[in-house]
């Protein structure tokens, strides 16, 4: 997620004791900026509660928190909460087991704009998925951009939050799942089986799928490119390897 966070994007929260007790009722805080040689007391228990929820806190400039201020009354804290809370991958697991069918999930590898978060949740739920897990870190969270964007998907497409995406895949994969990770160099999706407990991955969208998550997937998927240029944008790559696992899962 890039630091110069738009004002629409994200609700802010200010101040010390305003953002202690956004931790004690239980927001959720995506994300934590304090400023930089800040050790009080009442900062200490701000960073005490940030470790427990393993929330992400970035020491910075009064500058930066100044920049990011509306009224520059920070007393050297912001705190950015989602829009939305998000589920666990035990609630996508859930989804998929009431509906009695196989799971269905896509992994975002740090997706940063978040009108491509958005329209890939709401892809996801148009297609069936049971599912979205994203990274805490370098990624687009659940901001009101996204919700705004996802149509409404949101309300019925639980997402998911990990701090380490090849771990996580690790252990789905222990979970009986199978991921294909979308990549320009990999078999055409036509070739490949993307039936039964699958996963799909989806990179960044100017570097693609990092190395050590792309390691981790069993297979490497390509959409067939007839055009001038070689890429398509990240939520419509999503959509249309998503609807290509929908082909084979009905046998078409």
């Amino acid at each position: 997620m890039q630091d110069n966070i738009k004002k629409e994007d994200e609700h802010k929260i200010e101040g010390r004791n305003a953002v202690l007790e956004a931790f004690r009722s239980g927001k959720t805080v995506d994300k934590l900026y304090i400023q930089e040689g800040l050790r009080d007391g009442v900062i200490s228990s701000i960073l005490r509660d940030a470790k427990k929820r393993d929330v992400i806190v970035s020491f910075v400039s009064k500058d930066k928190l100044d920049m990011m201020s509306q009224d520059k009354k920070h007393q050297g804290v912001i705190a950015l909460c989602s829009a939305y809370e998000y589920a666990d991958i035990e609630d996508i697991f859930a989804k998929a087991e009431e509906k009695g069918e196989a799971p269905f999930v896509f992994i975002l590898d740090e997706i940063e704009d978040p009108h491509n978060l958005g329209a890939i949740i709401r892809t996801a739920n148009l297609c069936g998925a049971h599912g979205v897990i994203i990274p805490k870190r370098r990624a687009a969270g659940l901001t009101s951009t996204v919700v705004k964007a996802s149509a409404g998907a949101i309300n019925y497409t639980p997402v998911a939050k990990v701090t380490n995406i090849s771990k996580t895949i690790e252990e789905l994969k222990e979970r009986g799942m199978w991921f294909a990770c979308a990549d320009m160099g990999g078999t055409t999706m036509y070739d490949c089986n993307l039936t039964g407990s699958i996963g799909l991955v989806i990179g960044n969208e100017g570097n693609g799928v990092s190395r050590l998550v792309k390691e981790k997937c069993d297979y490497i998927v390509s959409i067939p490119m007839k055009g001038d240029i070689d890429s398509l944008n990240a939520s419509v790559a999503a959509g249309v390897l998503a609807y290509e696992v929908v082909r084979q899962r009905m046998g078409k």
